[in-house]
């Protein structure tokens, strides 16, 4: 079955979405059982008694504080005053190495990043305003896989929402996401096909010695093969000067890390036929890092190989990464959007969510 492509039509045809209801924000600290690590976030719960169905933001590469800050949008502020609005209490946190978050970025792993979720869900579990049995996770981007690993290795997890979150095996990521940037850049078609050929051969060797000690001096030996070969080839072209250039030297940094070396080898097959409760997997279909239609398919057959069906995804026109209207929909333009995340796809979360909590 193909995932749903929406319209703003359509979606206002199959239930009633209404912002009516105030809530309260609490800035929180909490330690993990498993480590040293303490978390500082922001707590949003509704107004009056109650036990709150919770959702827990996990965020995606790089580090960022828990308003989700991106490019001169609070895209977390704005789901967690969304949801909290019609109902739902939210909890978002800052990255480690970030705001009041102990830790070090740079060391950790998605798996960590899923520990942390989970930890953030022990959290809540402890609070007397939330359901215990009625928490789920949020995750964006790489969010998408540490909400997976989370909900995979833990029944505590309710269910999970996805918003151009991951539902690929590393390897494949990494050079979709990196076709999908270059055939979008302002690049001739040789230095497109250049580009292509190089990323690949790098992430392929990358793949392969993962777990190796000399991954990276495999690495600069498929460089520097590829590099005679490209020279060579340059010169056929009988252009005056060369402007393409490899970032070898900050690519080796990246790949011979720990962060790295997990990614690359993520199955997210393996994973996602691990995760038993509902799914609900949101793309927008301009969106240049994580692709929308590859990976809405991929939430749905991996999980059913496990036999989950509970699975809906929902494409959504015309937004970028971070589920902002787009024109170019590349990097540069996210500045200057003055739209704030999508109307459209915050509707598709509160609607799913009331039919289940």
């Amino acid at each position: 079955m193909e995932e749903k492509i929406i319209s703003l039509f359509v979606l206002l045809l199959f239930g009633h979405f209404t912002y009516a209801q105030s809530y309260r924000s609490e800035d929180v600290l909490f330690s993990s059982a498993k480590d040293s690590i303490t978390y500082g976030g922001t707590l949003t719960i509704p107004s009056g008694k109650g036990s709150f169905t919770a959702i827990v933001v996990v965020s995606g590469t790089g580090k960022q504080d828990r308003d989700g800050t991106m490019g001169g949008h609070k895209i977390f502020q704005d789901i967690a005053d969304g949801l909290s609005k019609n109902g739902y209490a939210v909890l978002r946190l800052d990255d480690r190495g970030v705001g009041k978050t102990t830790g070090v970025y740079e060391k950790a792993t998605t798996l960590d990043f899923a520990n942390d979720a989970l930890a953030a869900v022990a959290y809540l579990c402890g609070r007397k305003e939330i359901n215990a049995k009625k928490i789920g996770l949020l995750g964006h981007s790489e969010g998408g896989i540490a909400i997976s690993i989370a909900a995979s290795n833990s029944k505590q997890v309710a269910f999970l929402i996805s918003i151009a979150g991951l539902a690929s095996n590393g390897l494949d990521a990494l050079i979709r996401q990196n076709r999908d940037l270059v055939a979008n850049a302002q690049l001739p078609d040789y230095d497109k096909a250049r580009s292509n050929q190089i990323n690949e051969l790098m992430f392929q060797t990358a793949y392969k010695y993962a777990d190796s000690a000399n991954m990276e001096a495999k690495l600069n030996e498929t460089y520097n093969l590829w590099k005679v070969k490209d020279d060579a080839y340059f010169k056929t072209l009988n252009q005056p000067f060369d402007h393409f250039r490899f970032p070898i030297y900050s690519y080796l940094k990246m790949a011979t890390s720990s962060w790295y070396r997990f990614f690359i080898q993520y199955n997210a097959v393996k994973t996602l036929a691990q995760i038993k409760v509902p799914v609900l997997a949101l793309n927008g279909d301009r969106d240049l890092m994580v692709a929308g239609k590859e990976n809405l398919q991929h939430w749905k057959e991996y999980t059913r190989q496990g036999g989950n069906s509970d699975v809906e995804t929902m494409l959504i026109p015309n937004l970028n990464h971070l589920f902002l209207p787009c024109v170019t929909c590349n990097q540069a333009e996210i500045p200057k959007i003055k739209a704030g995340f999508s109307d459209v796809a915050m509707k598709l979360m509160i609607n799913w969510l009331k039919k289940r909590f």
